[in-house]
Parts: structure tokens; sequence; C-alpha cells
């Protein structure tokens, strides 16, 4: 069986991550309340129970709350921190009274950054350390300043990128002395130009294709480990009812029904193994805190590996041209 790319080096094995978008409130600066950490904790110990160990951040996830619960959920359970890969994301920065909403990969941003991750997270270190958009102003001379000083420090040991092309991904590697282990993009049912890009080639279908050549290929030969944030497209296929839904995501809920009922498992299962049966060993990250809907991702391992090759193609064609709303 084919391994993650994560785990050939030795970081995680955890096929599916959690991401935290979804605990620590509203997005406003308005303060946590009781039910938020309520709502953490549960989400929390639900995606430990169904296997999961690596958990998704980032510095701007409501404002820095999604961490601060997260940090509480780690002081109720000290042993956990060893027993879980912590993944967060620097270089966006939100539109305040006098700068506009901007990227920055700048030394002085990153740095501080990263110190008031590790406060709100209560911890010393950071497993894995994404760029989270790409900076038109990134200097990879820079960028890789930024890291040896952050991993020299202790507190980073891995560093990785989110929603860029394979170019950029080169652009900052050669000024890195250590591989880049992660690039985090939106793929699912409901986008597939990530699929598009290699089937469309040479053709006019293709030119409407939002996607750039050749990142999962690079990734795949550079063992860097492609994570798909949105997997579960805002649960288009598995039971969110749209009103006046387009002919084709109607069509591939219904394909969705079918499969996880003569498969014996759940909507969500049927829709990650679908994105995990292709052999970049994609590592879907949810973004759900309902419980429920956590627990029903568990059989998507086994999905994946029992899913034919038609099947995977019949849930492709029908939901082509599928975009979330």
């Amino acid at each position: 069986m084919r391994i993650m790319p994560l785990e050939k080096r030795g970081i995680s094995n955890s096929r599916i991550a959690f991401g935290c978008m979804g605990i620590g409130g509203d997005w406003t600066a308005a303060p946590l309340t009781k039910e938020d950490y309520i709502v953490a904790e549960k989400a929390v110990e639900a995606a430990l129970s169904i296997g999961i160990t690596m958990f998704d951040h980032a510095d701007i996830y409501k404002r820095g709350k999604s961490e601060i619960v997260f940090g509480e959920v780690l002081k109720k359970r000290p042993d956990l921190r060893d027993q879980i890969i912590l993944q967060s994301k620097v270089g966006i920065r939100f539109q305040d009274d006098v700068n506009p909403q901007r990227f920055d990969f700048s030394k002085n941003h990153m740095i501080p950054a990263v110190d008031g991750i590790l406060s709100r997270l209560g911890v010393e270190h950071l497993d894995v350390l994404l760029l989270h958009r790409p900076d038109p102003l990134m200097e990879p001379e820079e960028i890789a300043e930024a890291f040896n000083l952050l991993r020299s420090a202790g507190k980073v040991r891995h560093f990785g990128v989110s929603n860029m092309t394979a170019a950029q991904m080169r652009f900052i590697q050669n000024s890195l002395p250590e591989p880049l282990v992660v690039n985090q993009l939106e793929l699912s049912l409901a986008r597939l130009d990530w699929i598009e890009q290699g089937i469309l080639v040479n053709q006019k279908a293709g030119v409407g294709v939002n996607f750039a050549d050749g990142i999962l290929e690079h990734c795949q030969m550079a063992d860097i480990q492609i994570q798909a944030w949105g997997p579960l497209a805002k649960g288009i296929f598995s039971g969110k009812v749209l009103k006046d839904a387009p002919e084709n995501i109607v069509k591939t809920a219904a394909l969705v029904k079918q499969l996880a009922a003569e498969k014996e498992t759940s909507l969500e299962a049927v829709v990650l193994g679908w994105l995990m049966k292709h052999p970049a060993r994609i590592q879907p990250v949810i973004g759900t805190s309902s419980v429920e809907r956590i627990h029903a991702c568990q059989d998507a391992v086994r999905v994946s590996e029992n899913m034919t090759r038609e099947e995977w193609y019949t849930l492709l064609e029908s939901s082509r041209g599928v975009r979330v709303p």
C-alpha cells in the first residue's frame, strides 16, 4: 500500500486531518463563551476517537480564537500534546483601520506571528508551519532566514505552504536547506480543476481550467503532502439541502447516497474516500465542528481502498461543472 508523504518523513500517519477553523466561536472580536469551549472539546475528542492525530490551525482562524480554545483543550489534557501533530499557518494579515488586507512573508512578521500561535496554543513548538497564501513581495532568502531562526529556536520542526503552484514551491525551496513537506489546496468533488488540468490537455474545454500546471505531479515527485481543504464541499453531497440545487449537484448527491448504501457506510465517507483514492495520497482536512459529521468520516479510508475505478469515474463525471455555493 502506498503511504503518505508525511508518513515517509516520519511526521504523521493520520490519513485525515482536523481543520480547526470551525471552532472558536465567530469571526468577530467578541469574547469566547463557555459554549465555545465545550464545542471545541467535543470536536477534538470526536476527531481523536476516529483516529485523527493531526490538527490544522492558522493564526487568522476566528481571529486567533480557534487556537485559544484548542489551547484550553491541551491544558486539560497535558498528555495529549505528545500524541498529536500540530500545524498552523501564517502570512495573511487582515485589513485594519490603517492598512489593507495583505500577505506578509517578511521575517519581521512571521517570527512574532509564530510566537503568538505558540502562546495561544500554550505549546513550545509547532510540528509544521505553513505559509498561508502566496505573497507577491516574498523574498525566498528572507523566508529561509525566518525558517532557520524558528527551527534553531526549537519553535517549528517542519515547513510547508498552502495554495501554491509548483513554480512558487520551487522558487521558495531553492533557498531552503530543508524540504517543504506540505501544500494545502482546495480539492473536492465540487472543485475539480486539479483533475481537469490533466484530463483536458490540448482541448478547448481546458481553456477555463483554474489550476496551475503540474502542482500534483511536482508534489508527488518531491514527496510533498497534498492536503485538501474544503474536502466535504460544504456538505452539498452529504446531507445539506440546497434550494433549487443544480441538476449535477442533485445527481452527484444521489450517486453518493447510492454508493453509501451499497458499501454500508456514510455519505461523508464516500465523499472523502473518492478524494483519498487518488494516488497522491491526499490528506483531507475536515473543517466541521459537528461531532456527528466527524464520526461520519471514520470509514473514509476503507472506502478509498475499496472504491473501484469505475465508481471513481462515475462520481467524477456526475460532478463536473459543480461549484460550491
